[in-house]
């Protein structure tokens, strides 16, 4: 007879998650590292009272902000290479919804995190509950069902004994690599606390393998046939190639080929920034370098991209007329992009079996493509060295000389952090990567606020580290409140705040487009209705040091470089604020070199729209679709 033990659903699921393992390549880790919470009546008495049951094996973190808490099990599993995440549990109503926007992050980024939000009665013995959202046409909606589209897997556990192949299901989601992001299993408050007679084989400790497919020999063969005919081959490194971990992989392909490797967002420090294939970030604000090469390839190996509009500059970037696409990537839907030829498989299995199957061809790009890019590359280097140079360092910094005293500053040891506003392009174009996992851009969401809580989530995945906030004062409103947790529990992450009144990103976009950046300045409102008066009287770096962070103001670019040293060494949350040049304007990098589509306004009485149209149908009239197909048939 199979022993059981009686636990209430939320005792067994919190038992059931903290022996839940994950191993790949020979090494085992905890899946799930911790629970984050904020508590209310849909969840105090479940989730809350079992984690006070069973705190010896599920450490817990208290945050302040529902969608902040996944920002942070986002990092942290980021960080951890998505074979370790956190849980976050919330009540019912605004807490439940709060999820939403951190689920979608973490599902379009392919990051793996565990929501348990709480769910009204399932018995509905009061109906409605507090917060409760009545659907008159159907009785079995809540909130939660919000989360459904933005969840990789969603179930509402309706009945205890319905925990086992859900909790089972749940855990499946988490490790594939191919279908990974949120997972959400909403918790009716009743059920929660109510008992069952749990079998213990539920319990036992579970080891998810996170596999590396290798390529199918016929996809592979075709492959290696498509590049050895390539004259002007261009390889585009996405965030795939660091969930792979397949970074030394690339390294030894690009050492053995030559071929040059450009990176999206995801897939910048895939190789560091001083390898000789490096030619920088590509797309919409990418290097010039990269950019060029992308326009004149004949062959595109995507490894691990998705093939987002800023990558492909809204389709107008391969710009060859016999362009090809070959893509490695472990999700089918993504190797089938821009009618490519799919080779699917784990990025660095790929990679190895392409390198060891090139090598035996003894295949080379031509020295005069190698040379080509490399001087390039020296020269885009040179302007990457103008814009972070300070010619007076007693005046106000530049956004790219704030960020070139940093990149002065930091080493391979060092994890920066950003999401959203100007500072990505800046990033993209001028940052110097020097490990695998230093440049952490979360930018398929562009989640303004991510960059708090993430900071904290990868610091407590990677303690030795020293992490870096970078945060215009448009995201540091956004949210700040993660603040507080990173001062209660110790996490000594460093925030640079950079105060340029608005959201100076959106405001150069707006310009652009016709729309006179209006509605982007933090400024007060004038005479003629417009926010163009003097700048609001606010005080980011007091609000930050009244949540008890230490606060550093810097005023020129010497009082920066001091107050980063300091930031550096400190053992406590710090945050080193400064107000840059140039204000009105995004940031004074190199402008971009590729297009981005954001349509403009077909009529206009404006002379700044009616120009702005007339440069957007130039551009609109150079996009392709690429669906000639890639392959011999």
């Amino acid at each position: 007879m199979t022993s059981t033990t009686r636990l209430t659903v939320a005792q067994a699921l919190v038992r059931f998650l903290s022996a839940q393992y994950t191993e790949r390549d020979g090494a085992r880790h905890r899946l799930i590292g911790a629970t984050w919470g904020i508590f209310g009546h849909g969840n105090v008495a479940g989730i809350g009272q079992a984690l006070v049951e069973y705190g010896d094996v599920m450490p817990y973190h208290q945050g302040r902000n529902e969608q902040a808490m996944v920002h942070a099990a986002v990092g942290y599993a980021r960080q951890s290479g998505r074979l370790s995440t956190h849980a976050v549990t919330t009540s019912i109503g605004p807490g439940a919804t709060n999820l939403v926007t951190g689920a979608a992050l973490a599902t379009i980024n392919h990051l793996p995190v565990l929501l348990l939000p709480g769910d009204v009665f399932a018995a509905r013995p009061a109906d409605p509950v507090l917060q409760q959202l009545e659907v008159p046409y159907a009785g079995d909606v809540s909130v939660n069902d919000c989360l459904r589209p933005v969840s990789r897997y969603f179930d509402r556990i309706t009945r205890p004994e319905a925990l086992i192949p859900s909790a089972l299901q749940a855990m499946r989601v988490l490790t594939d690599p191919v279908e990974t992001g949120a997972v959400t299993l909403a918790l009716p408050q009743d059920v929660q606390a109510e008992a069952y007679d749990w079998p213990e084989e539920f319990f036992a400790e579970r080891t998810w393998v996170v596999r590396r497919p290798g390529a199918d020999p016929t996809e592979l063969a075709e492959a290696v046939r498509a590049i050895r005919g390539a004259r002007r081959p261009l390889l585009v490194a996405g965030g795939g190639v660091h969930h792979s971990r397949a970074e030394a992989a690339l390294a030894e392909f690009a050492a053995v080929t030559r071929i040059p490797v450009a990176s999206t967002q995801a897939g910048k420090g895939s190789l560091r920034f001083d390898h000789p294939q490096d030619v920088g970030g590509v797309g919409h604000t990418g290097t010039a370098t990269a950019d060029e090469l992308a326009r004149t390839a004949d062959l595109v190996i995507g490894v691990g991209t998705r093939y987002t509009d800023f990558t492909t500059a809204s389709g107008t970037l391969f710009a060859h007329p016999d362009v090809r696409f070959l893509n490695l990537n472990i999700a089918p839907y993504d190797g089938h992009k821009l009618a490519g030829m799919p080779l699917i498989a784990d990025a660095r299995s790929g990679l190895m079996e392409l390198t060891a199957a090139l090598d035996m061809h003894a295949y080379r790009v031509a020295a005069s493509y190698l040379a080509e890019y490399t001087e390039d590359k020296e020269r885009w280097e040179q302007r990457v060295d103008a814009c972070y140079e300070a010619d007076e360092p007693d005046v106000r910094p530049t956004q790219p000389q704030a960020l070139g005293v940093l990149d002065a500053l930091v080493d391979e040891s060092d994890v920066i952090i950003n999401a959203a506003g100007s500072l990505p392009g800046d990033l993209h174009k001028l940052w110097r990567a020097r490990s695998r996992d230093q440049y952490h851009l979360e930018y398929g969401y562009s989640c303004m606020g991510y960059e708090i809580p993430a900071a904290i989530g990868v610091k407590l995945a990677a303690p030795e580290r020293r992490v870096w906030a970078l945060v215009g004062d448009g995201t540091y409103l956004m949210m700040p409140t993660e603040i507080v947790t990173a001062v209660q529990e110790g996490v000594a992450i460093k925030v640079l705040l950079v105060q340029n009144h608005g959201y100076a990103s959106i405001g150069g976009l707006s310009e652009e487009t016709g729309a006179e950046r209006f509605g982007t300045a933090f400024r007060h409102r004038a005479a003629d209705g417009t926010f163009t008066g003097a700048p609001l009287p606010v005080d980011l770096a007091a609000n930050a040091a009244s949540l008890g962070m230490r606060v550093l103001r810097a005023k020129t670019v010497s009082d920066l470089r001091e107050a980063l040293a300091e930031a550096r060494d400190a053992d406590t949350p710090t945050c080193v604020y400064v107000e840059t040049q140039t204000a009105d304007t995004v940031s004074g990098p190199p402008p971009a070199q590729a297009w981005w589509d954001v349509p403009v306004a077909e009529t206009a009485t404006r002379p700044s729209a009616v120009k702005a149209r007339e440069l957007y149908e130039r551009h609109v009239s150079t996009r392709r679709r690429h669906l000639r197909r890639s392959n011999r048939s």
